[in-house]
């Protein structure tokens, strides 16, 4: 604790003598007067008495963001309306840490009548005052690891690509807060820079991020010691984060995106699902968007060697109809898991109803919160970030792991469904449970699984006629007493599949179906959801006198059957959506 304040009052004399803080907020990305400074931060981490500076000597884990959290860190840093509303909502989910100037003006702001009105109490919520230069907790923030899955939990600390000493050490003051070690990258040859909105874990040795991490690690890199190719850079993730071989997928960087950081346009759901930003057929980052997901698609599967499901969600343009780089990045994905809550940047309410339905329908039992990230008083997404960009989870200490890949859908209707389920706590499972309905309104049927030896648990749901929807979970009681369910937010929250009528079933080689066209009637923000089907589609908008005024796809479907459509020049009437495949088309009014 002592070596901690030390550390602390040295960096903040630094700080002032050389990199002055500045009252304005700085940006996501490098201020212009801040490029002077980047040589003297960079000599300055190589110098720093970090907390363990020595890699892991036991295997590790890192955390997923849908897994439990003790604390939730924010930086009161600027757009405070913003920041407040992140208070409101997640305190009542777990304890909520604010690194501050002032406890006392802070908590004036959050008991004025702005922005929702004052907060009932202040319970779970904690004050830090220590030294810092941004908002931008996400990516100067720490990640969290695990000691042999679910041991000790540990901070991991990389330097920050920014000439920001004050941010760079604050998993110090948090780790030292919260009594928990933080390991960090900061001394050659250990270095390793990087940053939270440009890397995404599954909590199984599967990590993504954009190339932006092999650029500031290589020759040209301004913030690095160490110069490392691709090989020494997923060698340090393996060693240090536990990312398996093979197993950090690092996509292009996008053309428009000025930061290049994955969480502006992707989040992983799941261990199996990734929710894909969507731009209009052709449009902005569009294309190397697209030709990312096919690269990840067809090289890597999830960790239970299956594809991923990608789920698309739309990439809302500015008032004007304009996307990047002629406006800003708005995005849906730059949301952030806070237990059974999901906290989502807004934008207009013509694109958050789509939006935030296909989140709720994505993750059905989380309490999807939005909070307006383009609001002319408040308008973080303009500085190129939003509510994941803002906050960082810590891990609970004593978590109690479960995986378990969805059931799919099935013609069966004779055998039972077979449930597995990997789960493991420091002190042991003690048994587990299944749990089953036809109606979530009526009681759920729960039946005991047993030991299958390799951490794996099973039980099985009987079978059940064609036409019948099935819904579950599982619960795993550790010898501690600690009990945990998944999805984290069951029974509200649950897997699905359905028994299939082979009579009616959508059979090989079938045509896409329109399944639904909404809102409708729209003015900005259309949404055609189409059934699989096989093959090549094309897609298009049809005005009444059939001339086609909108291109929509050409090509494969989207895996999840949404299509977006911006509708906003279009003149009011009537329009149809049209779908061709090489044998025929389908039609529906909309």
């Amino acid at each position: 604790m002592l070596r901690t304040v030390l550390v602390a009052s040295f960096l903040l004399s630094l700080s002032t003598a050389s990199f002055a803080q500045q009252k304005t907020p700085l940006p996501i990305g490098m201020a212009p007067h801040e490029h002077a400074l980047v040589r003297a931060y960079r000599d300055s981490r190589a110098g720093l008495d970090r907390d363990i500076t020595t890699p892991p000597t036991e295997p590790v884990r890192t955390m997923a963001e849908w897994e439990e959290i003790q604390s939730l860190v924010i930086t009161w840093a600027g757009y405070e309306g913003i920041l407040k509303q992140i208070v409101r909502y997640a305190k009542e989910e777990c304890e909520v840490i604010i690194i501050c100037d002032n406890e006392a003006d802070v908590t004036t702001y959050l008991n004025n009548t702005q922005f929702g009105g004052p907060l009932n109490n202040l319970n779970n919520v904690t004050f830090i005052e220590a030294p810092f230069n941004s908002v931008w907790t996400r990516d100067f923030g720490a990640e969290c690891i695990y000691t042999n899955e679910v041991d000790s939990l540990y901070l991991l600390d990389w330097i920050y690509n920014r000439p920001r000493p004050e941010d760079d050490v604050t998993p110090d003051v948090v780790g030292a807060y919260k009594g928990i070690g933080v390991y960090n990258t900061s001394t050659a040859p250990n270095d390793l820079v990087h940053t939270g909105g440009n890397f995404m874990a599954d909590g199984f040795g599967t990590a993504f991020s954009s190339e932006l991490v092999l650029d500031e690690n290589g020759p040209n890199g301004q913030f690095n010691q160490t110069v490392r190719t691709q090989a020494g850079v997923e060698a340090m993730m393996e060693t240090w984060m536990g990312i398996q071989q093979g197993r950090y997928v690092l996509m292009p960087k996008l053309p428009y995106d000025g930061i290049s950081h994955i969480d502006m346009h992707m989040k992983l759901i799941d261990e199996e699902r990734l929710l894909i930003g969507e731009f209009p057929l052709g449009l902005s980052d569009g294309p190397q968007l697209e030709s990312n997901i096919d690269y990840v698609m067809t090289n890597w599967n999830s960790t239970f060697g299956t594809p991923y499901e990608v789920i698309r969600v739309p990439m809302p343009s500015s008032t004007g109809g304009n996307y990047p780089p002629d406006a800003s990045y708005r995005t849906y994905a730059n949301n952030v898991f806070v237990n059974g809550t999901v906290l989502v940047p807004t934008y207009r309410e013509e694109f958050d109803t789509v939006g935030l339905r296909i989140l709720r329908e994505s993750m059905p039992g989380y309490n999807v919160v939005p909070i307006d990230c383009d609001n002319s008083g408040m308008n973080i997404i303009s500085a190129s970030g939003a509510i994941h960009c803002i906050t960082k989870g810590i891990g609970v200490s004593d978590p109690l792991l479960i995986k378990h890949q969805a059931l799919n859908d099935t013609y069966e209707t004779v055998i039972p469904y077979g449930v597995t389920a990997y789960m493991r706590h420091k002190s042991g499972i003690a048994s587990a449970q299944l749990y089953w309905s036809t109606d979530t309104a009526q009681a759920w049927n729960q039946v005991a699984m047993a030991d299958q030896g390799g951490n794996n648990w099973s039980a099985a749901i009987p079978a059940q006629p064609a036409n019948t929807r099935i819904f579950y979970y599982v619960e795993g009681n550790a010898n501690s007493g600690k009990v945990q369910v998944r999805p984290i937010v069951a029974p509200e929250g649950w897997w699905s599949f359905r028994i299939l009528d082979p009579n009616t079933g959508v059979g090989e080689g079938a045509l896409p179906i329109i399944t639904e066209v909404y809102p409708n009637p729209a003015n900005a923000l259309v949404v055609i959801a189409l059934s699989q089907g096989s093959g090549q589609a094309e897609v298009r908008i049809l005005d009444a006198t059939g001339r086609a005024v909108m291109a929509l796809n050409a090509g494969s479907l989207p895996s999840d059957g949404r299509l977006f459509a911006d509708v906003t020049a279009l003149r009011t009437g009537v329009y149809q959506v049209e779908v061709h495949t090489a044998a025929a088309g389908a039609r529906m009014l909309c």
